[in-house]
């Protein structure tokens, strides 16, 4: 896979070769992504919000991601015509598939976006932590305002460590201009990073400080194949211990733990929402206690969702479909039943490759983590067959 990933072979593009389109997408493509086309994304949508789905994340997989010896290369931002047009180019192309994605969602779902979709010149600018260019800067207000108007929140992802200041730092500039009644546009804190809870104590600082609720998508992450070993605790144990107290600390809207709030910043809490990404099922469920313990002592709760790529640990998205469908009305009436939604990429098979290998890396361990997905699947069996009882 990563092979195919990288090779500049267009006998080795599987949106050229058609068999090796055909052997990709009726295999690993139709395991983790939702379509090429519109149409079949909106086949999977219906499909998932059949069986109980409140909402999606739906994302464009369009990434123009380099090595660091390429990004060396491309050097400074050039203003050539010949880059100006090109930059200008890569950046309509990226507005217009985000803009359809939003088009392709529904009221109270999400979008995921990638800021290297948007190329060379985005990258450049994210490598040495500067301002996006006017072109850029415009072309994400169009889709925030598409989102903002649809009532559907952004995602801005997490990507490699050495572009991750200047994401944080946009994303942080568009939460400024539109989180202000809710938040339409989220931000991802990797829980691997030794750096998650210092950053997500800055930012929640700048939310009390600037008035504004921060949305917090919190994730394990998915670099770990590619991102330097020192940047991410020295143990999964710590990585679950440090998911597991920001998650904690956000739904109570308390600082506690690894999650601190920095000398001469306000010990307040702001207003927060969170997608509580996670396909560890203890996570997942550590969370509901806390709310339910919330909810019968009368503590006023954040607005939350739960979510899991398509693909992968679909027990857990179930178990969260079936709660929220079966406890009716929420016990604090000002906060509704956190749903699940699954995470979901569409676009053509070569451009989605780089989102397969994240996959393809997350998933070497998956015959130790599928054994709780086939025991369940066993008594959902044996319920079915009138040889156990639900």
């Amino acid at each position: 896979m990563k092979y195919l990933t990288t090779s500049k072979s267009r006998f080795l593009n599987p949106d050229h070769n058609r068999v090796l389109h055909a052997l990709l997408k009726h295999t690993f493509y139709v395991q983790f992504c939702a379509g090429e086309t519109p149409v079949e994304v909106r086949r999977t949508i219906q499909s998932l919000k059949h069986i109980g789905y409140k909402g999606v994340v739906l994302c464009h997989a369009r990434e123009v991601v380099l090595s660091k010896e390429e990004m060396t290369a491309l050097g400074a931002p050039s203003e050539s015509s010949e880059h100006q047009e090109r930059d200008t180019g890569e950046i309509t192309r990226w507005r217009d598939d985000v803009l359809e994605t939003v088009n392709l969602t529904q009221e109270g779902d999400f979008v995921a976006l990638k800021f290297t979709g948007a190329g060379r010149q985005a990258l450049q600018h994210l490598r040495a932590t500067t301002p996006c260019a006017p072109a850029l800067r415009d072309a994400v207000h169009d889709i925030c305002k598409l989102a903002q108007k649809r009532g559907v929140s952004l995602m801005f992802d997490a990507e490699y460590a050495w572009l991750q200041d200047g994401i944080d730092n946009w994303t942080m500039y568009y939460m400024k201009h539109y989180n202000k009644e809710r938040a339409v546009v989220y931000g991802t804190y990797q829980a691997y990073a030794k750096r998650a809870p210092g950053l997500l104590a800055r930012h929640l600082a700048e939310a009390q400080k600037n008035d504004f609720v921060l949305g917090v998508k919190l994730v394990r992450g998915a670099y770990m194949g590619s991102d330097p070993r020192e940047l991410f605790w020295d143990s999964i144990e710590d990585t679950h211990k440090c998911y597991d107290n920001l998650a904690a600390c956000v739904m109570r809207r308390k600082y506690d733990g690894l999650l601190q709030a920095a000398e001469g910043q306000s010990p307040e809490f702001p207003r927060v929402e969170l997608m509580l990404a996670s396909h560890n099922h203890e996570s997942v469920r550590k969370a509901q206690a806390i709310r339910d313990q919330q909810a019968k002592s009368g503590e006023e709760r954040i607005r939350m969702t739960y979510g899991q790529l398509m693909g992968m640990a679909d027990h857990v998205s179930c178990e969260i479909v079936q709660q929220a469908n079966t406890r009716g009305t929420d016990i604090t009436p000002t906060t509704e039943i956190p749903h699940g939604v699954k995470y979901l990429t569409w676009g053509s098979l070569g451009i989605t490759m780089k989102y397969l290998l994240r996959r393809a890396y997350e998933n070497q361990d998956a015959v130790s983590r599928t054994i709780d997905a086939r025991k369940a699947l066993g008594r959902e069996i044996a319920v079915r067959l009138g040889l156990a009882r639900a």
